[in-house]
């Protein structure tokens, strides 16, 4: 099964990483969404949280998709 690798969600310099597509912002910028998945936090930019809300709002992981 071929599973995606996620980015850490804070790079050293203070910057967010999306987890989805990679985009960096510095700091979660207040369209961001944060999701707690297997203990660690993870960001999502606007056009990936938008993309899949329903399945954020729906608490699967996004691994699922």
């Amino acid at each position: 099964m071929d599973q995606k690798t996620h980015e850490r969600a804070e790079l050293a310099d203070g910057n967010t990483v999306c987890a989805g597509c990679g985009a960096v912002a510095e700091g979660a910028g207040p369209t961001w969404t944060c999701s707690v998945e297997n203990g660690e936090r993870r960001y999502f930019c606007h056009h990936c949280a938008r993309e899949n809300i329903r399945a954020i709002e729906g608490r699967l992981d996004s691994s699922w998709w």
